[in-house]
């Protein structure tokens, strides 16, 4: 765990941060995020003690940074900076082994780290590892120093805008390939960005600064459904409602259930099965996987189902968002989508189902403080 109390940064007159306390949990992503000079980088850095602090303590697993030499210090904390900072005049592999070889870690163990850390951030290591940093493109380098700020398995990681010079398709993929890597090391992350989608994307919890102080600070959930002041609805934009689609699990519990037929079913069952509720029925193959959907009007006279379904696109996972299943919706110019776990067949989000979910306000996020 990382803990701030009470710290504050002078610049001469200039208060960069004021009185700032804040804890960030054990295995979580926090996203700082803030106009700029809020503090946000300025105290990052004092976490690291790049920057000292001017008043205040920083405790790292209840020790006083302070009290800590800076360098064993940076050791313990990976650093990830925007124009990613390797040695032009080392190998990928070797920009890697930077602090286990500070360590005095041996050859083989080097070796096989580097190797490993290659493979998580999806560099194959035979093809990488003897390359220098200008034979990589843009998205490359900041994969390779994702693995350098892991090559000691430190339990902090800090990242400053790590992907803020990255352009908007290889910065996704990075985003989405840092949240399969997060996953499997679960590191205590501290993420300064200037994007908010990114922060609700990627974090855990958000830290919103503003002139130096803490404005809000909660998990984008709660975030997006109660603003605790103009600037924060001002950074989440005029699309916050949309924001929390994005943010909100697809609950199968609230799913509707049309009626199913499947293709060798006639057609005088899928119309027995409508009523004044109904007007389409979904059409499940063996492995109840929907292939299709049948409406009212083309149930009339006899046949089978597979003559006659049209094909049903807008299928989503059930462990996607509900921005997700909207889009999909969008893009096929679906009346509903189909909700499926494991290929199998949940149920249908409405138009109404997503107005509904929109309007919801879970129960714990009743009576939340804003700042804390």
């Amino acid at each position: 765990m990382i803990r701030l109390q009470g710290v504050s940064k002078r610049f001469g007159d200039q208060a960069a941060v004021r009185d700032l306390s804040i804890e960030f949990s054990t295995g979580q992503l926090t996203m700082l995020v803030g106009p700029s000079g809020c503090g946000k980088t300025t105290t990052l850095k004092m976490i690291n003690r790049l920057i000292e602090p001017s008043g205040g303590r920083i405790f790292h697993d209840e020790q006083d940074v302070t009290h800590i030499d800076p360098i064993t210090l940076r050791l313990r904390m990976g650093y990830v900076i925007q124009n990613v900072g390797l040695f032009p005049h080392m190998t990928i592999a070797d920009n890697i082994a930077t602090v286990p070889r500070l360590l005095g870690w041996d050859r083989a163990r080097i070796r096989n780290r580097v190797d490993d850390l290659l493979r998580l951030v999806g560099l194959e290591p035979s093809q990488y590892g003897k390359r220098y940093p200008h034979q990589l493109s843009g998205g490359q380098r900041q994969r390779v120093g994702v693995a350098r700020a892991l090559g000691a398995d430190p339990p902090v990681l800090l990242m400053d805008e790590p992907f803020g010079a990255i352009d908007r398709i290889a910065r996704e993929r990075l985003q989405n390939e840092f949240l399969r890597i997060q996953r499997e090391v679960r590191k205590t992350v501290i993420f300064v960005t200037h994007d908010i989608d990114e922060a609700i994307k990627l974090g855990d919890r958000i830290a919103i600064m503003n002139l130096g102080q803490l404005v809000q600070y909660d998990t984008p959930a709660a975030i997006l459904a109660k603003p605790a002041s103009d600037l924060v609805v001002e950074l989440l934009g005029p699309d916050r409602g949309l924001k929390r689609l994005s943010v909100t699990s697809i609950d199968l519990d609230a799913l509707d259930r049309p009626p199913v037929v499947h293709p060798e079913d006639s057609l005088s069952k899928a119309r027995s099965l409508l009523d004044g509720r109904w007007s389409r029925v979904i059409v499940l193959d063996e492995k109840d996987h929907p292939v299709g959907e049948l409406d009212r009007s083309k149930t009339e006279g006899d046949g089978r189902v597979a003559d006659r379904l049209q094909p049903l696109d807008a299928i989503v996972a059930a462990d996607r968002t509900l921005y997700d299943a909207f889009s999909q919706m969008l893009i096929h110019h679906a009346r509903w989508v189909a909700i499926v776990d494991h290929d199998r067949f949940c149920g249908v989000l409405t138009p109404e189902a997503f107005v509904a979910a929109i309007q919801r306000v879970p129960a714990e996020l009743e009576g939340t403080t804003a700042a804390r």
